[in-house]
């Protein structure tokens, strides 16, 4: 009797040090409170009141954490609000792993094409930093990405070598509309994704006025889409303001720009975080970046401010 007394109260023990762990894990990050695709249509509509926020590129890698991968988006959402764009290919036995390129080389001690590997033998690999340094860290699966998200944040599936019909039914699969969110190059695969499920959004690539005016033609809801604009700056605010007219978001990608001369020695932090800054006044209500924890930092008081009396503070 004393050992099954004792076996019980050991068992409460570890059962009530699980539980903790799992809140604790579950508060530590921020999240967005989305609980379903009528959410997540909300939370992306544009209103005058809306806070801007970012997407972390391939997750907000850093040295320590690599591009694509779960660890990664953890850290990331342990700093800021942020959406994640990730990347998704085909192993050899047609199961889909999150990476950006289609070989092993660059972010993993593995070497060759990803298609000529299966699941098994990826598993085996160990990601890199954007150092080069190797890992503990494994090539998640598409199916892990969009388990993990539910209740954290949205995933923004690039399209890579998996086909706009292959992503949705993935979504659709793990009932993961209300964390996943097709990247569309065309207004030819913003229609596929909407006819093949009219609940999943969209970032759609419109980068003139003029294709703004052939996506209202689409038959593709405006609720459904948030639109990305340029990877450069953009100097005129005008079609931001034609997007918002839609009431859509309009997306302004750094990557390449500011976080790149930033990277490189070529700005200061304060130039970088006016930089940011510059860009939300032009119009842009969601900033991509390779250097999330920093852009988020830039951009704070101005989302501080903004959910401080928005009607969009409820999803933060």
């Amino acid at each position: 009797m004393k050992n099954l007394v004792k076996y019980c109260l050991v068992a409460l023990a570890v059962v009530s040090i699980s539980l903790f762990t799992a809140f604790k894990t579950a508060d530590k990050f921020y999240t967005f409170k989305l609980r379903n695709a009528n959410d997540v249509k909300e939370f992306l509509k544009y209103t005058p009141d809306a806070a801007p926020f970012i997407s972390a590129h391939r997750g907000g890698f850093r040295t320590g954490y690599p591009e694509n991968c779960i660890a990664t988006f953890e850290h990331t959402l342990t700093n800021v609000h942020s959406m994640m764009e990730f990347d998704p290919h085909y192993t050899k036995d047609s199961a889909i792993v999150v990476m950006h390129d289609p070989t092993l080389n660059r972010t993993s001690n593995g070497t060759g094409k990803i298609s000529d590997h299966t699941l098994a033998e990826i598993k085996q690999f160990r990601l890199k930093d954007p150092d080069g340094n190797v890992t503990n860290f494994q090539i998640p699966t598409l199916d892990e990405v969009l388990e993990w998200a539910k209740g954290k944040t949205l995933m923004v599936m690039d399209m890579k070598d998996v086909p706009v019909e292959a992503r949705v039914k993935k979504i659709q699969e793990h009932h993961a509309q209300s964390c996943a969110l097709i990247m569309a190059y065309s207004i030819a695969d913003a229609k596929k994704c909407y006819a093949l499920d009219h609940s999943i959004c969209m970032e759609v690539m419109l980068n003139s006025v003029d294709k703004l005016k052939e996506f209202d033609a689409s038959g593709v809801p405006w609720a459904n889409v948030f639109v990305f604009v340029s990877q450069k700056p953009v100097a005129d605010r005008a079609i931001f303001d034609e997007i918002h007219k839609r009431g859509a978001m309009a997306m302004e990608g750094c990557a390449f720009s500011y976080d790149a001369d930033f990277a490189a020695g070529k700005i200061t932090r304060d130039e970088l975080d006016k930089a940011h800054r510059d860009v939300v006044n032009m119009g842009v209500d969601i900033i991509e970046t390779n250097l999330a924890i920093e852009t988020g930092a830039s951009i704070n008081d101005m989302q501080k401010a903004k959910l401080a009396k928005s009607t969009k503070a409820k999803f933060f």
